[in-house]
């Protein structure tokens, strides 16, 4: 008999350990500040649309469909990974920011479980950027830049008379910094702009993130998690546009675009030096990369054996064509179709992941090897959460 793989072990594992993430105490963190786009965002985005007009596609169902039962801005059919790490941490969802209206109108005890500054479509870069170089930002744009602004505004209304306030508020939360950036390259590859071009967007962003980690530290934070970009390789949505007859395109053991992998891992190799270059400048603070890229590659590898019978490069909601996603007919809108399990799916809409897809990523996160430092180590309640049932990989 063959013997295991350890990628199937692993994948059977944590099936076993962690069929529902009822976790244990694991209280680490009193609260969880996120910046990022639509891998987090848990609602901003439907307060900035506008009243008129077609709705957005994240607002309509099936959107939500999964666990909420209804949208909520959130563009997947459930849950993000944002929403089991609050689960992890006996939290609340965390709130969107301008759920207290487009002024910002917050008080402490509202947001006292944290705060999400995270916004569908938001850039690392500012517009600016995009003008000058001719790509074209669809959406209403919040950049990291502005989100730190928002912030910022957030800290001076729930601790207007004293900063050491705020600063226990920071020092006691988990600040989540992305996903980012992803839309930087995402506007322009989907643009038409060439692969060359937007290689040199890299260095730009991982500056502003590295900038606004620097702001965090700043301003109070102690433990900051910062994901990198996922293998763009294997979405819907760049399988679709950048269809391809040569296979030497693909990679055969995913299907997946070599060269859009090779650049999501250029952009997280640079990240990764940038985290190490501000660790060595502000040693008493925790920086913890989180690995997106290797924790979802695992569904791409091995779809069948982590549950996803639907496959993984197929999205389970879009306007059809071989990967089931349409670039001018998106999820929620006439005539897209959807599957019948999501959970049966990596891919959602063609851009984002389903639920179940979000789940594994996350265990990979709390549970798993794809953070640096281990998560476990930063919060030791982790080892024993989860009713006792560890996760040990095989």
């Amino acid at each position: 008999m063959a013997a295991k793989s350890p990628k199937l072990s692993l994948a059977c594992t944590i099936l076993i350990l962690s069929h529902k993430l009822s976790f244990a105490s694991a209280s680490c963190f009193t609260s969880i500040i996120s910046f990022g786009d639509s891998i987090a965002d848990t609602g901003n985005a439907p307060y900035l649309s506008p009243e008129s007009g077609r709705p957005p596609f994240y607002t309509l169902p099936p959107y939500g469909e999964t666990f909420f039962n209804h949208p909520t801005g959130r563009c997947s059919d459930g849950r993000l990974i944002i929403d089991f790490i609050a689960e992890e941490f006996e939290l609340p969802f965390v709130a969107p920011f301008l759920q207290g209206g487009r002024n910002g109108n917050v008080n402490s005890t509202s947001f006292r479980d944290g705060a999400n500054f995270a916004v569908v479509g938001a850039t690392a870069l500012e517009d600016s950027f995009f003008d000058e170089r001719g790509v074209t930002v669809p959406l209403a744009n919040v950049s990291l830049v502005a989100q730190l602004r928002w912030f910022n505004q957030f800290l001076s209304k729930i601790c207007p008379t004293t900063s050491s306030d705020c600063k226990g508020f920071i020092e006691t939360s988990l600040v989540l910094v992305g996903e980012i950036g992803g839309n930087d390259y995402n506007h322009a590859l989907l643009g038409g702009i060439k692969e060359a071009e937007v290689r040199s967007f890299v260095p730009h962003v991982v500056n502003i993130i590295g900038s606004a980690i620097t702001e965090l530290i700043n301003l109070g934070a102690v433990t900051l998690m910062v994901p990198g970009n996922f293998p763009i390789g294997c979405s819907s949505a760049y399988l679709t546009y950048f269809l391809s007859e040569n296979q030497d395109d693909y990679e055969p053991a995913t299907g997946c675009i070599k060269w859009l992998n090779r650049f999501a891992q250029y952009h997280n190799d640079l990240l990764k030096k940038e985290l190490a270059r501000i660790r060595e400048l502000h040693p008493h603070t925790t920086i913890i990369y989180a690995d997106y890229y290797n924790a979802v590659m695992d569904l791409y590898r091995s779809p069948i054996e982590h549950g996803f019978a639907g496959g993984a490069l197929g999205a389970c909601c879009g306007g059809g064509g071989p990967y089931n996603c349409n670039l001018t007919v998106h999820c929620g809108y006439p005539p897209s179709n959807t599957c019948d399990d999501p959970s049966l799916y990596v891919n959602w809409d063609g851009m984002h992941f389903t639920e179940a897809a979000y789940k594994w990523i996350a265990l990979g996160l709390l549970k798993g090897p794809y953070t640096t430092p281990p998560l476990s180590t930063v919060c030791p309640a982790l080892i024993s959460s989860s009713h006792g049932r560890l996760y040990h990989p095989m």
